[in-house]
């Protein structure tokens, strides 16, 4: 199966859209009490990436061996991830260091694509 996941986060909630054919999955959640207004807005879209992909796990909407395109409306963002780039930023390394260990567990087929801010679906539901 293929899906497309667009994702987004501000200091106070974060945000994630599944695309799969012809059907669409909105989610938003505020953040965690450890999080919230403590974590700059580019940390907040990797804590929406990292739970958008565990949440598409988890309800089976993603399931093992499946494509994903990530649409990144960030070029800093997909920099990091489409050419494996270091961050100078623990906390995001360490949020792409869980990404990764979710996609190579479940054996997912990941393309990355740099979209548009006014094209990111998830930036809409924040």
């Amino acid at each position: 199966m293929e899906h497309v996941l667009f994702f987004d986060g501000n200091t106070k909630r974060i945000s994630w859209t599944i695309q799969t054919n012809n059907s669409m999955i909105d989610q938003k959640r505020e953040h965690a009490e450890i999080y919230l207004d403590k974590v700059s807005n580019i940390q907040s879209k990797y804590i929406g990436l990292h739970i958008g992909l565990f949440w598409g796990i988890g309800t089976f909407i993603i399931k093992n061996e499946d494509v994903i395109k990530i649409a990144i409306d960030d070029k800093t963002i997909f920099d990091h991830l489409s050419l494996n780039q270091k961050s100078d930023d623990v906390f995001i390394e360490r949020r792409t260091f869980f990404i990764k260990q979710l996609l190579k567990q479940r054996k997912l087929k990941i393309t990355y694509e740099l979209i548009p801010s006014e094209k990111n679906l998830a930036a809409k539901k924040i």
